[in-house]
């Protein structure tokens, strides 16, 4: 299923759920807290005809022929709305590719058995290198962010690796995601390391570089048919600058910076190549 967009009238919903049906196409409705309600669209190969007719919708939800496609199709369902309540792993699916969802599930795996006491094994093999004997091994300049702390430090860096990576693998394949995560991991992992050593860990050094990417390749390519809201821009750069002016938290400042850097100037490069 491809989610299309959300909106807080069911019933102005329902109409273009009429037209699509009209045309033998099915769309859900399905409710997702504060009033908002997202239409998903069940068959993936039809996403880019439903998008169009979703963009004129849109601009004129009151159109007649929407009017008309509900009367049609009244017969077929059912007066009172019947919202399906998603099952969870399919609305994760719907979002992630195979590699969002592998580096998903490793990051589960590991902090599980950091939970059951293996944690200082685990930290241990999977670190930044530390030493110039580890800096050989090659895994430990993207292994470092797969490991988290906390709940919140875990629940954090996926819930923005699913929204930011999720959304790149979609449109531009595994790779780009894959080449993004080991640019930014080694990148961010090495300017962490150089300001306050080894004892770090943690996906958001990526996620900066995703959201980064994200950011200036929506400026720049908007053929790509990717964005950033820039309320969420400006969340994630007031979050960047606490980081450093607040004395309470451990946060790794260092690795974030450059990240985001890294996701931004990798956009950039891209930008210069003709569309």
């Amino acid at each position: 299923m491809v989610r299309l967009v959300a909106l807080n009238n069911p019933r102005l919903a329902q109409a273009f759920i009429d037209y699509m049906a009209s045309r033998h196409i099915e769309v859900q409705m399905m409710p997702e807290g504060d009033g908002q309600f997202a239409l998903w669209l069940k068959q993936a190969e039809y996403q880019v005809e439903t998008e169009a007719e979703l963009a004129i919708f849109l601009e004129n939800p009151h159109a007649a022929k929407y009017q008309e496609a509900s009367w049609e199709v009244a017969d077929s369902r059912t007066q009172q709305f019947h919202y399906h309540t998603p099952n969870f792993m399919a609305l994760i699916k719907a979002k992630a590719g195979p590699f969002t969802l592998l580096v998903m599930l490793v990051c589960t795996v590991i902090y599980a058995l950091q939970i059951f006491g293996l944690g200082s094994q685990i930290f241990q093999a999977l670190h930044f290198p530390a030493d110039p004997q580890q800096k050989w091994q090659l895994w430990r300049w993207i292994s470092h962010a797969l490991l988290h702390f906390s709940i919140a430090h875990i629940a954090f860096n996926l819930l923005w690796w699913w929204q930011f990576g999720g959304d790149i693998e979609k449109k531009l394949g595994s790779g780009k995601l894959l080449q993004i995560f080991v640019l930014s991991a080694a990148l961010s992992g090495a300017a962490q390391y150089w300001v306050e050593g080894a004892n770090f860990g943690g996906l958001s050094g990526v996620v900066y570089a995703l959201m980064g990417y994200l950011w200036v390749i929506g400026w720049r390519r908007p053929d790509k048919g990717l964005f950033i809201p820039r309320p969420l821009v400006v969340f994630m750069l007031a979050w960047l600058v606490l980081g450093f002016v607040q004395p309470f938290m451990a946060i790794a400042n260092s690795a974030h910076l450059v990240g985001l850097l890294a996701g931004c100037g990798l956009a950039a490069l891209e930008g210069r190549k003709k569309v």
